[in-house]
């Protein structure tokens, strides 16, 4: 004790004035992306039109493939079958010579189809859903947040897994069954949106004046809910690629020979050990697709948000 205040009397006739201690600073979701350097522009621009130009991409190969591949994705040369990539055959070739590339680049039209289609059908009944839920509100309320805690409960896979099974199988259930499964996330969103903008002194006064229901929510509910649901629905885009893919992996999506993506993998696992490019280059262009979208519904998101 001696020895302290001793210390302290000694601090105080040198004049020795510490400084406090700062706290330190503050650890947000960007710090660590500051310490390694990565500016912001970087991230918030550059990173999003790349992300939008690999969509493009893969747009363009659904729309028009015979601009990126000319050759027939069904008939194969066997005297070239199992070749590595080359200038030739950028993708390789499969087990009877067909080259990979032209299949994946003819294979992206039911892919994209499947998938636009599946995330439409999430997004129309998702969203009536959700504004009816938030609009209305009371028992009508409670019995549809109820369905869809029911569909959150199951993991989206295996619901479309059961799903498609007892539709049969082709492209179209696919992206039914796919679309079923995403249907809770957009009711919550917009769910939560519209109650928001339900409060708003706007639309309180639209009811007060006289103005009918629905058109108050065409006019002012939906019109200023809907920005986040459409930044979903490019973030499920990519969940809905994925999902599209790994059921035609499981043999549910369009009969072979037409070339899906999933099931240029699933064709390709087989050869794993002698020929990896038929599975490893397919999936290196879905994972493309669903990080690109990924990215950019997450860019919107925060664009949304300021």
């Amino acid at each position: 004790m001696s020895d302290i205040l001793t210390r302290e009397l000694l601090d105080e006739a040198e004049g020795f004035d510490p400084a406090p201690q700062q706290p330190p600073p503050p650890i947000t979701p960007g710090t660590h992306r500051r310490a390694l350097g990565v500016p912001a522009w970087l991230r918030h621009t550059v990173v999003p039109v790349v992300a939008a130009a690999v969509l493009l991409l893969a747009v363009g190969f659904a729309v028009a493939p015979s601009v990126f591949a000319s050759g027939d994705p069904l008939v194969g040369v066997p005297a070239r079958k199992l070749q590595a990539p080359s200038a030739a055959h950028w993708f390789g070739t499969d087990n009877i010579g067909r080259d990979v590339y032209t299949r994946v680049v003819h294979g992206a039209g039911l892919s994209l189809t499947a998938t636009l289609l599946a995330v439409g059908i999430a997004l129309a009944v998702g969203s009536l859903i959700g504004l009816l839920s938030g609009a209305v509100g009371g028992a009508l309320d409670a019995v549809l947040m109820r369905i869809v805690d029911v569909l959150l409960s199951i993991p989206a896979l295996l619901l479309s897994l059961a799903l498609v099974t007892a539709l049969g199988f082709g492209t179209v259930n696919v992206a039914v069954a796919v679309g079923v499964s995403l249907i809770a996330n957009f009711a919550r969103v917009m769910r939560s949106e519209v109650l928001r903008v339900r409060r708003s002194l706007y639309v309180e006064a639209a009811f007060a004046s006289g103005v009918r229901w629905h058109t108050v929510l065409r006019r002012h509910v939906l019109r200023n809910s809907y920005a986040p649901v459409v930044a979903l629905a490019a973030v499920e885009f990519g969940m809905a690629v994925l999902a599209v893919s790994s059921l035609s992996f499981l043999g549910f999506g369009a009969v072979p020979p037409t070339p899906e993506w999933g099931s240029l993998i699933s064709e390709g696992r087989n050869y794993l050990a002698t020929a990896w490019w038929m599975t490893t280059l397919p999936g290196v262009v879905i994972v493309a697709v669903v990080l690109s979208a990924h990215r950019l519904g997450h860019a919107l998101e925060r664009r949304e948000v300021r």
